[in-house]
């Protein structure tokens, strides 16, 4: 079944320009577009994607920050991916927190917005380069004034080695291949780490395996 995507965005030249390189791709498909947040909001729930791609800036309308956190308490199983010109962690924060799965610039090649579709409508989080550093970059502030008060320091050391592989978009089954254990005891972990550590989604991990520094960006 292709990934159903719906696109939000105010300019209709974009919408146009989006929807013919996604419909372009073999497990892809544009099921709708909006003008702005309350027109996304209202047409996911009718039209029920698997993806939108939201853009953060639609004036005069409602702002996809506004629309993300609505779709969210509606619909949490739709995945959202922003869309944005801003290259400013402050965006990256506000929609992270908004409930959005992925953050990529307008600016960056169609390849990586492919890609990052792909991502989030596999379960995971899509964080652009830069965005990623800028994660890492406020968690190294937070240690450095000594607000780092989560449960991190309560992981074993197999927890923090499994939460990683999973950030790095390892499948539980691969997981247990590299480490030599059974998929039951891969899960087994997961679920305690995201008991210690409070969290529910996947998404939620990767974000927090990326705020620790797990992960390498180039």
């Amino acid at each position: 079944m292709s990934i159903q995507v719906l696109i939000a965005d105010d300019h209709a030249i974009v919408r146009s320009g989006l929807s013919m390189l996604i419909n372009a791709q073999s497990d892809m498909e544009v099921v709708g577009t909006a003008a702005d947040g309350k027109e996304a909001v209202d047409k996911a729930l009718q039209l029920q994607p698997h993806v939108v791609l939201m853009d953060l800036s639609m004036p005069p309308g409602e702002n996809g920050l506004i629309a993300t956190e609505r779709l969210k308490q509606a619909a949490p199983g739709i995945e959202i991916l922003v869309l944005t010109m801003h290259d400013d962690e402050e965006y990256l924060f506000r929609v992270l927190q908004a409930g959005a799965s992925g953050y990529i610039l307008k600016s960056a090649p169609d390849v990586d917005l492919i890609n990052a579709i792909r991502t989030v409508h596999r379960g995971e989080a899509y964080l652009y380069p830069s965005a990623a550093k800028a994660l890492i970059q406020e968690f190294l502030q937070r240690v450095q004034k000594g607000d780092d008060v989560d449960g991190f320091h309560v992981l074993t050391d197999r927890e923090r080695e499994i939460l990683a592989l999973i950030a790095k978009g390892y499948s539980n089954k691969e997981i247990a291949e590299q480490l030599v254990v059974s998929v039951k005891t891969v899960e087994t972990h997961k679920m305690k780490i995201m008991e210690k550590l409070h969290l529910k989604t996947r998404p939620e991990l990767v974000r927090y395996a990326v705020k620790k520094g797990l992960l390498d960006f180039e």
